[in-house]
């Protein structure tokens, strides 16, 4: 999963896309990235592995002038995690284009070779956003004219559609012309449009992952790009759309309402708070009619994506809700980083429990999520080392028993603890007196409340159905070995060392 903005309008763009870079932290905390076009028609780039600011320093950020620009977060899903991955990309041909992707292309390796052999261009990474880049250029390359005109635009993003696959919310830029945004077919990854309105009436144009990040830099928001829809902001700062897929329909990721958005942003015309709420309220009913046996003496949450979902447990049952855990801020969410071995080590700095709420009382702890069951077991393990008596866990989503392929990173099926596993024996691994989970229908139902003409959602990683139907065992398998947390950590090693040669050589 990563965050992406673009921002073009008649002022410095550098610090607005840091501001929001910052707000879209949580989105991905391996590296970050800042492109704009300068008044003399050239990029201007820093990018690095790190959080944002950490990357961008004053010197940087007095580097990055223009009034146009685009930004990333990411967190690795697939190859490595080095900085060469980092985004925004860049390619000097035609015009010069730079873009950001969040999400997973399921045809990258065919693609790969495709552009090699007829568009004779060379994809430096293993990153399958760099792929997507050069096919928008080959795509771009095709009309003779310039500047290219709208309807070329447009053109080239209808053929996009139809070469690529997968999940991708992009933005982009061409010298010359302004910012392009364009979503995936099925709506799979967010994408929302704003405005900023200047005294003298001219237009600012942002587009970002999420609505807050729109909120938070004073721009209004307009609208969610629609499912297939491209967007194209003129220089002059004139918004052109048109809808380039053949086929749209909208079958957002409901896992970014279990998890990954913040609770202040409105996606898809759902509120992430109010679908939180929601999950709460049909996991509460659950447990009342389904687990009423439990002596349950407090409701305490897994911070903090849980704490919503967890205030309505508590009110439903009528038990005391009560914040256990004291969370240290400046550990990243630790299932979004990049290694196993990272992850158990940033558990225990990143969560303590208070002894004085735990000691000598029956616990229902509530998470959003369990993936890999690493976090649970050493919470559960801490909590009965204060004194707990009995230990329930509650999960507002259900068990995730199959990889994702759309740009979240859960990569083998061997390391989510609850493929092929039935629920006692998850809650024999992990430690727990008593697992519930939500049930998939509830799930849809809490967060479909905010939207019911969304007939669809992507959930995959609950019940293995892929929407864009190009995925099967071969792929999976393909993926696996890509995405192991031994692969990636190899990888890293690998390139350290071919820096330390080179270092030598120098």
């Amino acid at each position: 999963m990563c965050g992406i903005v673009g921002i073009i309008g008649f002022s410095p763009v550098n610090q607005s896309i840091y501001d929001a870079l910052s707000v879209l932290q949580h989105r991905g905390q391996d590296a970050a990235g800042i492109v704009t076009i300068d008044a003399n028609n050239c990029f201007k780039l820093r990018k690095a592995n790190g959080l944002v600011n950490d990357v961008f320093q004053a010197h940087h950020m007095q580097r990055l002038q223009g009034n146009v620009g685009i930004g990333h977060v990411r967190y690795p899903t697939a190859g490595s995690a080095s900085v060469s991955e980092a985004q925004p990309f860049y390619v000097n041909s035609p015009y010069g284009i730079s873009l950001a992707h969040n999400g997973n292309l399921t045809n990258a390796t065919a693609l790969r070779q495709q552009i090699f052999e007829q568009g004779k261009r060379h994809v430096n990474t293993s990153s399958d956003s760099e792929v997507l880049l050069n096919i928008l250029a080959i795509e771009l390359d095709k009309f003779p004219t310039y500047p290219l005109s709208a309807d070329n635009i447009f053109n080239a993003i209808k053929q996009v559609h139809q070469t690529i696959r997968g999940a991708y919310a992009c933005v982009a830029m061409v010298i010359g012309h302004g910012l392009i945004a364009f979503r995936d077919p099925n709506g799979i990854r967010p994408l929302v449009l704003g405005k900023r309105v200047l005294f003298d009436n001219k237009i600012e144009y942002m587009v970002a992952s999420e609505s807050m990040a729109i909120d938070v830099l004073d721009f209004e928001y307009i609208r969610d790009v629609e499912p297939g829809e491209a967007i194209y902001i003129t220089e002059q700062g004139e918004l052109l759309s048109q809808q380039c897929a053949q086929n749209p329909r909208h079958c957002p990721c409901i896992f970014e309402y279990v998890y990954f958005a913040r609770p202040d942003s409105l996606m898809n015309g759902i509120s992430v708070y109010q679908s939180r709420i929601h999950m709460g309220q049909m996991l509460g009913q659950k447990i009342a009619r389904e687990w009423a046996d439990l002596e349950i003496d407090v409701v305490i949450p897994i911070p903090e994506t849980s704490c919503d979902a967890a205030l309505e447990i508590a009110r439903i049952l009528n038990k005391p809700y009560r914040q256990g855990f004291v969370k240290n801020r400046y550990v990243g969410r630790t299932f979004i980083m990049p290694g196993q071995t990272i992850r158990r080590r940033s558990v225990r700095r990143k969560l303590n429990a208070n002894r004085t709420e735990f000691e000598g009382k029956n616990v229902l702890l509530v998470d959003d999520s369990i993936v890999r069951g690493t976090t649970s077991q050493q919470i559960l393990e801490m909590v009965r080392s204060v004194g707990a008596n009995k230990v329930y866990l509650a999960s507002a989503a259900p068990e995730i028993r199959y990889p994702n392929v759309y740009g979240i990173d859960m990569p083998t099926v061997h390391e989510l603890i609850a493929h092929e596993r039935t629920v006692d024996e998850i809650a024999r691994l992990i430690g727990a007196d008593a697992l519930i989970f939500q049930d998939l229908s509830d799930l849809i139902e809490a967060v479909k409340r905010g939207n019911p003409a969304i007939e669809q959602f992507e959930c995959s990683v609950f019940d293995g159905q892929y929407v864009t139907n190009d995925v099967d065992e071969l792929y999976l398998s393909s993926l696996d070995r890509q995405r192991n947390d031994m692969y990636k950590e190899t990888l890293l090693q690998k390139e350290a060392e071919n820096l330390e040669i080179y270092n030598e050589g120098q």
